[in-house]
């Protein structure tokens, strides 16, 4: 038979180091002021419109949701954020020409997506 552990916590460290902070009367840190966004940038929550459009045109007949106008995010974003589309709408996609493409009429489920990622969903066009 073999031997069991105890699990019952057993003593304490016995000795805390920083215990004496308390009592060695140093100040207190002066509270910080929050962090003002500088003028004209988005509001928290709200990275800016962009625009949905359905395109059919050149494409055999095929139609794809269409997103663009994205202002001050990288192709690293833009790229995740399209797979996360293509998760959710259950379809393919791509990032081309900074613009964020995906198979199908996903307008509804893309303006969800772009809604949770701070951004401001606009329908243009037909």
């Amino acid at each position: 038979m073999t031997e069991r552990v105890p699990t019952g916590g057993g003593a304490g460290l016995g000795h805390n180091p920083f215990a004496s902070l308390d009592a060695a009367g140093l100040p207190q840190a002066p509270a910080r002021a929050p962090a003002k966004a500088p003028p004209g940038a988005p509001k928290p929550g709200n990275r800016g419109s962009v625009d949905i459009t359905r395109e059919k045109g050149g494409r055999g007949g095929k139609t794809v949701t269409v997103v663009g106008g994205f202002v001050g995010i990288g192709l690293p974003e833009k790229e995740q954020l399209a797979k996360r589309m293509r998760a959710v709408c259950g379809c393919g996609g791509t990032v081309k020409e900074g613009r964020i493409e995906i198979q199908g009429d996903q307008r509804e489920a893309v303006a969800r997506i772009l809604a949770e990622a701070g951004f401001r969903p606009v329908f243009a066009g037909g």
